[in-house]
């Protein structure tokens, strides 16, 4: 539209040097055959526009937002139509208390109470898009910079108006999914309602008081400690527990010896080990009816 725009200023020039004397009036034709030609093409231009891959185009006419959007590729339109683009791709908002993390600079984390009145920091990324049959709607009622109207107090507002319902350490730890949860529906609803459509909101990090985190590292330091004396105990039960049923296996072989073997028996062994000592063919004297009634066996080895 601008070089139909400057098509006339430059025809408005011809007629001028057309009433000019001369030799001015002499070039006020040819200003006027290029200006009208620079018009055509302007005109000509102002009806082709091409959306870019990932975005739809939003339609205003004199002001009013047309209700039909402009899908990704090439489009003739009315030349006096002027076209805004919004990404429908996936948006990511992150709110970081490291510089440059989130989309403001600084510590941008959001601070919270407690159920117990302590202070809670929290980092959040909402993941998000646009609904792109909802983005004349939201150029209507919103404008093109929804994320600080929408995303942002939205979710800082959520987060506030759950994180109360739960004390510090619970956030910390036991129920940070269930905190998650609700924080995640109330945004979707909200954000539903202003055209856009949440795909992921991520609790990155809470971060607590120096006081609670001291209270809670001693608090598994002293759970630790106890597993690991549990430990030791159970062991020592274990050999313990070994060391009576050896001496119990050893009582029980004792028992059975004892009962077990007569005075027959003893001398059937004893004449069985002679024998096997007379019929080995090494020198040596054997006296029968030793000591004890053994024999005694001399030799020269």
């Amino acid at each position: 539209m601008f070089i139909a725009i400057l098509g006339i200023i430059m025809l408005v020039v011809g007629v001028v040097l057309k009433r000019s004397p001369e030799p001015a009036s002499r070039f006020a034709g040819t200003i006027n055959k290029i200006a009208v030609l620079v018009i055509i093409v302007g005109l000509l231009l102002s009806t082709v526009k091409v959306i870019d891959a990932g975005n739809v185009g939003v339609q205003v006419l004199f002001g009013k937002v047309q209700d039909q959007t402009l899908e990704s590729g090439l489009h003739f339109i009315n030349p006096f139509v002027d076209v805004t683009n919004f990404d429908t791709r996936t948006q990511n908002y992150t709110m970081s208390s490291k510089t440059g993390e989130g989309q403001v600079e600084g510590d941008d984390a959001i601070r919270v109470l407690s159920s117990d009145g302590l202070e809670v920091t929290i980092d959040l990324s909402v993941l998000y898009t646009i609904n792109s049959k909802k983005a004349p709607y939201i150029l209507q009622n919103i404008g093109i910079d929804y994320e600080h109207k929408i995303v942002r107090p939205v979710t800082r507002t959520a987060i506030r108006d759950n994180a109360v319902n739960y004390v510090a350490v619970d956030l910390y730890s036991t129920k940070r999914g269930e905190f998650q949860s609700k924080i995640n529906k109330t945004i979707i609803d909200n954000f539903a309602r202003n055209g856009l459509l949440v795909q992921q909101v991520l609790v990155r990090n809470i971060s607590l008081p120096a006081t609670v985190r001291a209270s809670i590292e001693s608090k598994i330091q002293a759970e630790q400690d106890a597993q690991k004396m549990q430990f030791v105990l159970q062991k020592e039960r274990q050999e313990a527990d070994r060391k009576r049923v050896e001496a119990q296996g050893i009582a029980d072989y004792q028992k059975i010896l004892s009962t077990g073997l007569s005075d027959k028996q003893l001398i059937y062994e004893s004449i069985k080990a002679q024998k096997e000592i007379a019929l080995s063919p090494n020198a040596k004297v054997i006296i029968i009816g030793g000591k004890g009634g053994n024999p005694i066996m001399l030799t020269d080895k």
